[in-house]
């Protein structure tokens, strides 16, 4: 698993891919939170808090992680280099496991330079060091879980189809409609008493159940099954894959 994880690390900074990536997503969150006049400016919001920056990152991750993992699997299966990654002394779930983490840390290290946004924001306040550090910090372990099942469930639709294109759009649907589809779908009132139930399996509740600064336990072990449920439907497709 630590060879391929390297290689996927090597390939994202050895290549504009991982420098590309990072700065994307620091400049568009940027703009929207600090240049662009409106109700994502955190210096107009009259606010000493991040919810913008939460609001905005699930949904520019919901385009971002797919770019980052869309070649995963769709380049090896294209090349047909996936048999010969498959007859090395290494299973199937260490190949898996080794680009995950190799896509996950990448979007990490685009996460952590944010953590600015919160000194700056603790520093604005007024008086200074009025933020919520508890909702602060709930948040940002909830966008790490989001973005873990993001990675995984990009992961998955990379091995789908040999088009890295395909792959992207199959992992910006399956990410939007876990996040939003479900909450979108019960506001239409087509379940009745189950609506609520509907909507917890979206994972815009669970991420906003743990943005509020309390770590449930609950919404914990639903980002851990998407992610584990994704993964394991990797790796039934790469164990039949010919």
């Amino acid at each position: 698993m630590k060879s391929i994880l390297i290689k996927e690390l090597n390939s994202f900074f050895s290549s504009p891919i991982g420098y590309l990536v990072i700065g994307v997503y620091l400049v568009i969150n940027g703009l929207f939170l600090w240049v662009f006049k409106g109700e994502f400016n955190i210096l107009h919001a009259g606010f000493a808090d991040l919810n913008s920056y939460f609001f905005l990152a699930p949904w520019i991750f919901i385009f971002l992680i797919p770019a980052i993992t869309m070649r995963s699997f769709s380049e090896e299966i294209n090349t047909g280099t996936i048999e010969i990654i498959k007859t090395k002394p290494i299973t199937n779930w260490e190949i898996i496991l080794g680009k995950y983490l190799g896509a996950l840390i990448l979007v990490i290290l685009a996460i952590i330079p944010t953590l600015i946004y919160a000194y700056s924001v603790y520093q604005l306040g007024n008086p200074v060091g009025n933020i919520e550090f508890g909702t602060t910090f709930g948040s940002f372990v909830g966008l790490l879980f989001l973005a873990s099942a993001y990675t995984a469930i990009g992961v998955f639709s990379s091995t789908i189809s040999k088009n890295q294109i395909v792959s992207f759009i199959i992992a910006v649907i399956i990410s939007f409609f876990l996040f939003y589809g479900f909450e979108a779908i019960s506001t239409l009132n087509l379940v009745g008493n189950f609506d609520f139930a509907l909507k917890s399996l979206g994972m815009s509740e669970h991420f906003n159940s743990i943005s509020k600064g309390v770590i449930d336990t609950r919404d914990l072990i639903y980002f851990i099954s998407v992610t584990s449920i994704f993964l394991i439907f990797t790796h039934f497709r790469i164990q039949h894959e010919k």
